[in-house]
Protein backbone atom coordinates (compact mmCIF):
# COMPACT_ATOMS: atom_id res chain seq x y z
CA UNK A 1 0.00 0.00 0.00
CA UNK A 2 1.40 3.49 -0.95
CA UNK A 3 2.85 5.86 1.99
CA UNK A 4 0.48 8.61 2.53
CA UNK A 5 2.03 12.29 1.84
CA UNK A 6 1.44 15.70 2.85
CA UNK A 7 2.40 18.83 1.31
CA UNK A 8 2.78 21.26 3.82
CA UNK A 9 2.70 25.10 2.63
CA UNK A 10 4.82 27.30 4.88
CA UNK A 11 4.34 30.69 4.38
CA UNK A 12 7.62 32.70 4.27
CA UNK A 13 7.37 35.17 7.68
CA UNK A 14 9.40 35.00 10.41
CA UNK A 15 9.50 31.99 11.99
CA UNK A 16 5.86 31.35 14.27
CA UNK A 17 4.23 29.68 11.51
CA UNK A 18 6.93 27.42 10.83
CA UNK A 19 6.91 26.09 14.56
CA UNK A 20 3.40 26.14 14.85
CA UNK A 21 3.23 23.89 11.77
CA UNK A 22 5.72 22.46 13.07
CA UNK A 23 3.32 21.07 15.58
CA UNK A 24 0.75 20.16 13.95
CA UNK A 25 2.74 17.87 11.82
CA UNK A 26 4.26 16.27 14.62
CA UNK A 27 0.45 15.62 16.04
CA UNK A 28 -0.07 14.16 12.89
CA UNK A 29 2.78 11.81 12.52
CA UNK A 30 1.60 10.53 15.90
CA UNK A 31 -1.52 9.35 14.66
CA UNK A 32 -0.39 8.16 11.00
CA UNK A 33 3.32 7.16 11.78
CA UNK A 34 4.09 6.62 7.95
CA UNK A 35 2.95 9.93 7.07
CA UNK A 36 5.45 11.83 4.81
CA UNK A 37 5.46 15.83 4.68
CA UNK A 38 7.25 17.29 2.25
CA UNK A 39 7.59 21.06 4.11
CA UNK A 40 7.92 23.64 1.36
CA UNK A 41 9.04 26.63 3.12
CA UNK A 42 12.22 29.05 2.77
CA UNK A 43 12.58 28.78 6.57
CA UNK A 44 15.93 27.23 7.50
CA UNK A 45 16.30 23.54 7.87
CA UNK A 46 18.19 23.84 11.64
CA UNK A 47 14.21 25.32 12.56
CA UNK A 48 12.05 22.04 10.95
CA UNK A 49 15.18 19.80 12.88
CA UNK A 50 14.76 21.30 16.17
CA UNK A 51 11.07 21.30 16.11
CA UNK A 52 10.35 18.23 14.24
CA UNK A 53 10.27 14.62 15.63
CA UNK A 54 9.73 12.50 12.84
CA UNK A 55 10.59 11.87 9.55
CA UNK A 56 10.44 15.02 6.55
CA UNK A 57 11.84 16.27 3.38
CA UNK A 58 12.43 19.96 3.16
CA UNK A 59 11.66 22.13 -0.23
CA UNK A 60 13.35 25.63 0.11
CA UNK A 61 10.91 27.19 -1.75
CA UNK A 62 8.95 30.57 -1.22
CA UNK A 63 5.19 29.98 -2.33
CA UNK A 64 4.86 33.81 -0.82
CA UNK A 65 6.63 36.67 1.01
CA UNK A 66 4.74 37.86 4.33
CA UNK A 67 5.93 41.13 5.51
CA UNK A 68 10.00 42.36 4.69
CA UNK A 69 10.84 43.00 7.63
CA UNK A 70 13.83 45.02 9.38
CA UNK A 71 13.66 43.39 12.87
CA UNK A 72 10.32 41.36 15.04
CA UNK A 73 8.73 44.87 14.60
CA UNK A 74 9.68 46.96 11.98
CA UNK A 75 8.19 46.38 8.88
CA UNK A 76 9.08 47.65 4.95
CA UNK A 77 5.86 48.41 3.51
CA UNK A 78 7.24 49.44 0.43
CA UNK A 79 9.70 46.37 -0.48
CA UNK A 80 6.57 43.93 0.39
CA UNK A 81 4.94 45.65 -2.33
CA UNK A 82 7.97 44.93 -4.54
CA UNK A 83 7.72 41.24 -3.21
CA UNK A 84 4.52 40.61 -3.78
CA UNK A 85 4.18 42.07 -6.96
CA UNK A 86 7.23 39.35 -7.89
CA UNK A 87 5.52 36.45 -6.51
CA UNK A 88 2.12 37.13 -8.42
CA UNK A 89 3.96 37.65 -12.18
CA UNK A 90 6.07 34.28 -10.70
CA UNK A 91 2.99 32.41 -10.13
CA UNK A 92 2.28 30.18 -13.07
CA UNK A 93 5.97 29.19 -13.17
CA UNK A 94 5.49 28.45 -9.12
CA UNK A 95 2.54 26.58 -9.51
CA UNK A 96 3.59 24.62 -12.37
CA UNK A 97 6.97 23.09 -10.34
CA UNK A 98 5.22 22.47 -7.38
CA UNK A 99 2.22 20.61 -9.30
CA UNK A 100 4.98 18.44 -11.21
CA UNK A 101 6.68 17.62 -6.96
CA UNK A 102 3.52 16.55 -5.72
CA UNK A 103 2.66 14.59 -8.64
CA UNK A 104 6.21 12.94 -8.41
CA UNK A 105 5.80 12.52 -4.78
CA UNK A 106 2.51 11.51 -4.79
CA UNK A 107 1.10 13.46 -2.23
CA UNK A 108 -2.69 13.36 -1.53
CA UNK A 109 -3.35 16.23 0.71
CA UNK A 110 -2.25 20.21 0.76
CA UNK A 111 -1.99 21.54 4.34
CA UNK A 112 -1.17 25.47 4.36
CA UNK A 113 0.03 28.07 7.12
CA UNK A 114 -1.05 30.36 4.33
CA UNK A 115 0.65 31.40 1.45
CA UNK A 116 -2.40 31.94 -0.89
CA UNK A 117 -0.72 30.43 -4.22
CA UNK A 118 -1.26 26.81 -2.41
CA UNK A 119 -5.03 27.11 -3.17
CA UNK A 120 -3.88 27.13 -6.85
CA UNK A 121 -0.87 24.33 -6.53
CA UNK A 122 -3.59 22.17 -4.76
CA UNK A 123 -6.24 23.03 -7.47
CA UNK A 124 -3.90 22.27 -10.21
CA UNK A 125 -2.58 19.11 -8.52
CA UNK A 126 -6.74 17.83 -8.10
CA UNK A 127 -5.76 17.42 -4.90
CA UNK A 128 -7.57 19.38 -1.66
CA UNK A 129 -6.36 22.35 -0.07
CA UNK A 130 -6.62 22.55 3.97
CA UNK A 131 -5.34 25.58 5.75
CA UNK A 132 -4.62 26.69 9.44
CA UNK A 133 -4.06 30.27 10.78
CA UNK A 134 -5.81 33.11 12.59
CA UNK A 135 -5.45 35.58 9.72
CA UNK A 136 -5.18 35.94 6.04
CA UNK A 137 -2.47 38.15 4.41
CA UNK A 138 -5.34 39.85 3.04
CA UNK A 139 -6.25 40.93 6.39
CA UNK A 140 -2.90 42.33 6.73
CA UNK A 141 -2.22 44.41 3.72
CA UNK A 142 -5.61 45.88 3.03
CA UNK A 143 -5.10 48.98 5.70
CA UNK A 144 -2.20 49.38 3.51
CA UNK A 145 -4.03 51.42 0.94
CA UNK A 146 -4.50 51.40 -2.74
CA UNK A 147 -1.29 50.33 -4.03
CA UNK A 148 -2.14 46.85 -1.79
CA UNK A 149 -5.69 46.63 -3.62
CA UNK A 150 -5.06 44.96 -6.36
CA UNK A 151 -2.89 42.28 -4.25
CA UNK A 152 -5.55 41.92 -1.87
CA UNK A 153 -8.64 41.10 -4.42
CA UNK A 154 -5.90 38.25 -6.01
CA UNK A 155 -5.24 37.19 -1.97
CA UNK A 156 -8.84 36.67 -1.84
CA UNK A 157 -9.78 35.02 -4.76
CA UNK A 158 -7.11 32.25 -4.39
CA UNK A 159 -8.09 31.95 -0.34
CA UNK A 160 -12.27 31.66 -1.94
CA UNK A 161 -10.56 28.46 -3.20
CA UNK A 162 -9.56 26.68 -0.23
CA UNK A 163 -11.63 23.39 0.70
CA UNK A 164 -11.25 23.36 4.59
CA UNK A 165 -9.95 26.22 6.71
CA UNK A 166 -9.07 25.37 10.14
CA UNK A 167 -9.67 29.03 12.39
CA UNK A 168 -7.08 29.56 14.74
CA UNK A 169 -8.11 31.31 18.07
CA UNK A 170 -7.25 35.08 18.17
CA UNK A 171 -8.26 34.83 14.73
CA UNK A 172 -9.70 37.67 12.20
CA UNK A 173 -13.31 37.26 10.48
CA UNK A 174 -11.64 35.07 7.20
CA UNK A 175 -15.31 35.33 5.85
CA UNK A 176 -13.23 34.57 2.30
CA UNK A 177 -12.68 31.00 2.95
CA UNK A 178 -16.05 29.09 2.26
CA UNK A 179 -15.90 26.18 4.89
CA UNK A 180 -14.75 27.18 8.44
CA UNK A 181 -13.85 24.86 11.18
CA UNK A 182 -13.04 26.79 14.56
CA UNK A 183 -10.01 24.79 16.87
CA UNK A 184 -8.84 25.59 20.26
CA UNK A 185 -5.09 26.39 20.72
CA UNK A 186 -2.26 24.77 18.79
CA UNK A 187 1.19 24.91 19.66
CA UNK A 188 4.52 22.85 20.57
CA UNK A 189 5.05 21.03 23.93
CA UNK A 190 7.73 21.65 26.14
CA UNK A 191 10.13 19.01 26.50
CA UNK A 192 11.38 19.02 30.12
CA UNK A 193 10.17 19.04 33.53
CA UNK A 194 10.09 22.27 35.23
CA UNK A 195 12.02 20.77 38.31
CA UNK A 196 14.52 18.73 35.84
CA UNK A 197 15.24 22.08 33.72
CA UNK A 198 15.99 24.37 36.98
CA UNK A 199 18.24 22.09 37.97
CA UNK A 200 19.82 21.45 34.67
CA UNK A 201 20.50 25.23 34.30
CA UNK A 202 20.85 26.03 37.79
CA UNK A 203 18.08 28.37 38.09
CA UNK A 204 17.52 29.39 42.06
CA UNK A 205 15.36 32.38 41.65
CA UNK A 206 11.96 31.91 42.58
CA UNK A 207 9.47 31.90 39.64
CA UNK A 208 8.09 35.17 39.92
CA UNK A 209 11.81 36.59 39.16
CA UNK A 210 12.38 34.67 36.77
CA UNK A 211 12.04 35.93 33.35
CA UNK A 212 11.80 35.12 29.95
CA UNK A 213 12.93 37.39 27.25
CA UNK A 214 11.53 36.32 23.66
CA UNK A 215 11.43 38.42 20.69
CA UNK A 216 10.71 36.17 17.51
CA UNK A 217 13.21 34.39 15.10
CA UNK A 218 14.17 38.05 13.73
CA UNK A 219 14.41 39.11 17.18
CA UNK A 220 14.36 43.28 17.73
CA UNK A 221 17.00 45.67 17.36
CA UNK A 222 17.46 48.03 20.81
CA UNK A 223 16.41 45.92 23.45
CA UNK A 224 17.23 47.65 26.47
CA UNK A 225 19.08 45.18 28.37
CA UNK A 226 20.86 47.89 30.35
CA UNK A 227 17.40 47.72 32.34
CA UNK A 228 18.35 44.29 33.92
CA UNK A 229 20.79 46.06 35.39
CA UNK A 230 18.02 47.42 38.04
CA UNK A 231 16.85 43.84 38.93
CA UNK A 232 20.07 41.94 40.04
CA UNK A 233 18.54 39.19 42.25
CA UNK A 234 16.05 38.22 39.11
CA UNK A 235 17.01 35.97 36.57
CA UNK A 236 15.98 36.43 33.28
CA UNK A 237 16.97 33.95 30.36
CA UNK A 238 16.78 34.29 26.42
CA UNK A 239 17.07 32.73 23.12
CA UNK A 240 18.06 36.12 21.58
CA UNK A 241 21.35 35.85 19.76
CA UNK A 242 21.66 39.43 19.74
CA UNK A 243 21.50 39.60 23.16
CA UNK A 244 24.69 41.00 24.84
CA UNK A 245 27.21 38.75 26.65
CA UNK A 246 28.22 39.05 30.43
CA UNK A 247 25.26 40.23 31.84
CA UNK A 248 25.05 38.37 35.62
CA UNK A 249 21.57 38.20 35.36
CA UNK A 250 20.97 36.93 31.55
CA UNK A 251 21.07 33.33 30.58
CA UNK A 252 21.71 33.30 27.22
CA UNK A 253 20.89 29.76 25.62
CA UNK A 254 21.43 30.36 21.89
CA UNK A 255 22.70 27.35 19.87
CA UNK A 256 21.64 25.03 22.99
CA UNK A 257 18.84 22.28 22.24
CA UNK A 258 16.04 24.78 23.87
CA UNK A 259 13.05 26.74 22.74
CA UNK A 260 11.06 29.03 24.71
CA UNK A 261 8.40 26.86 25.38
CA UNK A 262 11.04 24.42 26.70
CA UNK A 263 11.63 26.94 29.16
CA UNK A 264 8.41 28.51 29.77
CA UNK A 265 7.62 26.35 32.88
CA UNK A 266 10.27 27.47 34.49
CA UNK A 267 9.44 31.11 34.15
CA UNK A 268 6.67 33.07 36.27
CA UNK A 269 6.20 35.61 33.19
CA UNK A 270 7.56 36.01 29.23
CA UNK A 271 8.40 39.49 28.22
CA UNK A 272 7.28 39.50 23.97
CA UNK A 273 6.64 41.12 21.51
CA UNK A 274 3.22 40.07 20.18
CA UNK A 275 3.34 36.41 18.29
CA UNK A 276 0.76 33.59 17.74
CA UNK A 277 2.74 30.93 18.51
CA UNK A 278 4.53 32.46 21.91
CA UNK A 279 0.60 33.69 22.94
CA UNK A 280 -0.92 30.51 22.32
CA UNK A 281 2.11 28.44 24.08
CA UNK A 282 2.20 30.47 27.17
CA UNK A 283 -1.93 30.14 27.54
CA UNK A 284 -1.33 25.96 27.06
CA UNK A 285 1.35 26.21 29.77
CA UNK A 286 -0.39 28.97 31.93
CA UNK A 287 2.06 31.26 31.69
CA UNK A 288 1.54 34.90 32.42
CA UNK A 289 2.29 37.31 29.32
CA UNK A 290 3.84 41.00 29.08
CA UNK A 291 3.81 42.23 25.62
CA UNK A 292 3.92 45.30 23.49
CA UNK A 293 1.36 46.81 21.09
CA UNK A 294 1.54 46.58 17.71
CA UNK A 295 -0.61 48.51 15.79
CA UNK A 296 0.27 48.95 12.55
CA UNK A 297 -0.03 44.93 12.28
CA UNK A 298 -3.63 44.00 11.69
CA UNK A 299 -2.84 40.88 13.65
CA UNK A 300 -1.33 42.69 16.74
CA UNK A 301 -4.56 44.26 17.76
CA UNK A 302 -6.47 40.75 17.73
CA UNK A 303 -3.70 38.77 19.91
CA UNK A 304 -3.36 41.66 22.28
CA UNK A 305 -7.88 41.22 22.19
CA UNK A 306 -6.62 37.72 22.88
CA UNK A 307 -4.86 37.34 25.75
CA UNK A 308 -6.62 40.31 27.75
CA UNK A 309 -9.12 38.10 27.39
CA UNK A 310 -7.96 34.29 28.16
CA UNK A 311 -4.11 34.93 29.63
CA UNK A 312 -2.83 36.73 32.73
CA UNK A 313 -1.22 39.80 31.39
CA UNK A 314 0.26 43.20 31.22
CA UNK A 315 0.00 45.47 27.71
CA UNK A 316 2.69 48.08 27.45
CA UNK A 317 3.47 50.79 24.66
CA UNK A 318 6.35 50.78 23.14
CA UNK A 319 7.56 53.52 24.86
CA UNK A 320 6.97 51.69 28.14
CA UNK A 321 9.21 49.45 26.74
CA UNK A 322 11.70 51.24 25.10
CA UNK A 323 12.30 54.23 26.73
CA UNK A 324 11.49 53.12 30.89
CA UNK A 325 13.66 51.35 33.79
CA UNK A 326 10.72 48.17 33.13
CA UNK A 327 9.60 48.86 36.74
CA UNK A 328 6.81 47.64 35.02
CA UNK A 329 7.77 44.20 35.80
CA UNK A 330 7.42 44.94 39.48
CA UNK A 331 3.41 45.11 38.67
CA UNK A 332 0.80 42.13 38.82
CA UNK A 333 -0.35 41.27 35.85
CA UNK A 334 -3.75 41.39 34.93
CA UNK A 335 -6.63 38.91 35.06
CA UNK A 336 -8.08 37.81 31.67
CA UNK A 337 -11.89 39.06 31.11
CA UNK A 338 -13.03 35.59 30.39
CA UNK A 339 -13.67 33.08 33.18
CA UNK A 340 -14.02 30.52 30.83
CA UNK A 341 -10.13 29.40 28.96
CA UNK A 342 -10.04 28.84 25.32
CA UNK A 343 -9.80 25.07 24.28
CA UNK A 344 -6.12 23.44 23.92
CA UNK A 345 -7.30 20.92 21.14
CA UNK A 346 -6.06 22.41 17.63
CA UNK A 347 -3.54 20.07 17.35
CA UNK A 348 -5.45 16.94 17.94
CA UNK A 349 -8.42 18.52 15.85
CA UNK A 350 -6.56 18.83 12.56
CA UNK A 351 -4.19 15.76 13.40
CA UNK A 352 -7.56 13.68 13.59
CA UNK A 353 -9.16 15.28 10.53
CA UNK A 354 -5.72 14.68 8.36
CA UNK A 355 -6.06 10.90 9.61
CA UNK A 356 -9.07 10.13 8.86
CA UNK A 357 -8.79 11.74 5.17
CA UNK A 358 -6.20 9.37 4.72
CA UNK A 359 -7.76 6.89 6.28
CA UNK A 360 -11.12 7.31 3.64
CA UNK A 361 -8.38 7.88 0.98
CA UNK A 362 -6.89 3.75 1.84
CA UNK A 363 -10.38 2.61 1.89
CA UNK A 364 -11.25 3.84 -1.07
CA UNK A 365 -8.02 2.76 -2.93
CA UNK A 366 -8.53 -0.56 -1.59
CA UNK A 367 -12.35 -1.20 -2.67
Amino acid sequence: MARPVLYVAITNHGFGHVTRTAALINAIQSQIPDLLPLVVTAAPHWLLRSHLQGEFIHRPRSLDIGVVQRDSLQMDIAATHGKLAQIEALAPQIIAAEVDFITQNKASLVLADIPPLATAIAEQAAIPCWMASNFGWDFIYAPWGNDFRERVAWIEDLYRRCDRLFRLPFAEPMEEFPVIEDIGLTGTNPRFEPAELREELQITTDPEKTILLTFGGLSLQHVPYQNLDQFPDWQFITCDPGAPEGLANLRKLCGQDYRPVDLMGICGRVLCKPGYGTFSEACRVGLPITTITRDDFAEGKLLIQGIQDYAYHQVLSPDEFFDTSWDFLHGEPQAPRQQTPLKQDGNRAIATAVRDFFHGNFMLAAS
